[in-house]
Formats: structure tokens, C-alpha cells, sequence
């Protein structure tokens, strides 16, 4: 299993945009993708191609969400959104 942990970059954190640009990346793929919040409990797991799952964990800009799958390029592209200010684009 590969696994990513990454800070949060858009501006107001994983809201309804963010939240959506990450699930529609994450449906690309046959495999399943998980996010976690730093802190949170760790049972958390949060399906990334839900992005009413993603608004449910509540990261804010600044906080650290880990994001595991089996596929090592999935986990990269979702930790590589998850760093930008998805707001900004």
C-alpha cells in the first residue's frame, strides 16, 4: 500500500471545488483511494472519489491529510491536488 502525507494548500481548505476536483481525479481510477485527516482518528478513512466525504473530514488550509492507496501514481496525483490552491485556478 502506498501512502502520501501532504499539507493542505487551497485557501479555505477542502471545500465543495477542491473537493470536487480531487473525487473526479480520483474516479479515473479502477483502484480505491483513501484520505485521512492528521489527527483525526485514524479509522477515518475518507473515499477520495466522494466529495462529500472529502467536505466531511474538514481540512482546513495548513492541516495534513495522508492519502493511501494500492496504486503508488493514484496517491501521487491525489497528494499533488490536495497541495495546490485549487481555488486559485
Amino acid at each position: 500500500m502506498a501512502s502520501k502525507t501532504v499539507t493542505v494548500g487551497s485557501a479555505v481548505g477542502l471545500h465543495a471545488r477542491p473537493a470536487s476536483i480531487i473525487a473526479d481525479a480520483a474516479g479515473e481510477y479502477d483502484e480505491d483511494i483513501f484520505l485521512t485527516l492528521v489527527g483525526s482518528d485514524e479509522d477515518d478513512e475518507t473515499d477520495a472519489a466522494s466529495s462529500l466525504m472529502i467536505m466531511a473530514l474538514g481540512a482546513e488550509k495548513g492541516d495534513q491529510v495522508t492519502v493511501t492507496s494500492e496504486n503508488a501514481d493514484a496517491v501521487e496525483k491525489i497528494a499533488a491536488l490536495i497541495e495546490k490552491d485549487l481555488d486559485s485556478e
